[in-house]
């Protein structure tokens, strides 16, 4: 009997000048353990007139994590912190109670062809969390755990597992793992994960109990402690997932609470343009939507 539960497919979706592959939410399955949203950004060329720029918008009651594989993005926030976000780093914004960023390509690279490509994540927060004051962490690419087992290639994006920990600061039990592999062969995890548990085909495939699964396709586990796969050549694949909160969470827009109330207060002071503003970044501002996925 197979361990999948559920195939999500990526659905195009428009997040303001740019497309991208939303994998979560998703109808049939809101949230993978606390991991609430998860878009593939690209691959995509940009050329000369072009750029990656999200303007201002706000965040409550999650922490988002970006990790890019290809490209630069000068992240701002009402924090005060300027930082280049380059593949391979972890860009780890804890918004609690409320904090705006924006995401654009930086100066020096304004008036160059460029490659963008990466994922974007939420993670919501404990309950007693959600309204703890913002938090910021840049993690370089060299402070992320990376070893070798074989030929598999394994890097711990965020969160436990293998007896590892990585130096993001999350707030719950969960986990963010990378894998590659040069040569086909068989992966067993077994019961180093916890929780719930998806799998994203980032290129190559696996292989599982005689069915192929291709890139662009998230596989959520019936069970995490069982997790046996043949993975093929050249492939890269990420895992993640961890411990469910008991209560629900609702997602409107930008922002994410186990209350409807404080998501509507939320979304009114935004309106009210009343959140605090990033400096050196004003004047645009991403306007709440009238239509939302």
């Amino acid at each position: 009997m197979s361990n999948i539960k559920l195939i999500i497919e990526e659905r195009a979706a428009n997040i303001g000048k740019f497309m991208v592959g939303r994998l979560l939410p998703f109808r049939q399955k809101r949230m993978v353990g606390p991991f609430i949203y998860i878009d593939h950004m690209g691959p995509v060329k940009l050329s000369e007139r072009e750029n990656f720029d999200v303007w201002p918008h706000p965040h409550i009651g999650l922490s988002t994590l970006t990790f890019l594989f290809e490209g630069s993005i000068m992240h701002r926030d009402t924090l005060g912190n300027e930082v280049e976000i380059k593949p391979g780093a972890v860009n780890w914004m804890t918004a609690g109670k409320g904090i705006v960023h924006s995401e654009r390509t930086p100066e020096y690279l304004r008036l160059s062809k460029l490659h963008m490509h990466g994922l974007q994540i939420w993670v919501a927060l404990p309950k007693h969390l959600e309204e703890m004051e913002p938090q910021f962490t840049h993690i370089e690419e060299k402070e992320i755990p990376s070893w070798t087992d074989g030929d598999l290639q394994f890097k711990l994006v965020a969160g436990e597992a293998f007896g590892r920990k990585s130096p993001v600061p999350v707030f719950s039990k969960l986990f963010m793992l990378e894998i590659k592999s040069k040569a086909k062969q068989t992966v067993n995890i077994g019961d180093e994960l916890y929780g719930e548990s998806g799998l994203y085909i980032l290129e190559g495939a696996i292989e599982s109990e005689g069915n192929v699964y291709e890139p662009k396709q998230l596989l959520v586990a019936k069970d995490s402690t069982l997790c046996e796969f043949t993975i093929q050549k050249n492939s890269t694949i990420y895992i993640f997932g961890g411990e469910p909160f008991p209560e629900e969470r609702f997602i409107d827009w930008n922002f994410v609470s186990s209350s409807k109330e404080r998501i509507e207060e939320a979304k009114q002071k935004w309106k009210e343009q009343s959140f605090p503003k990033i400096k050196g970044d004003e004047t645009d501002y991403i306007p709440y939507p009238t239509s939302k996925f």
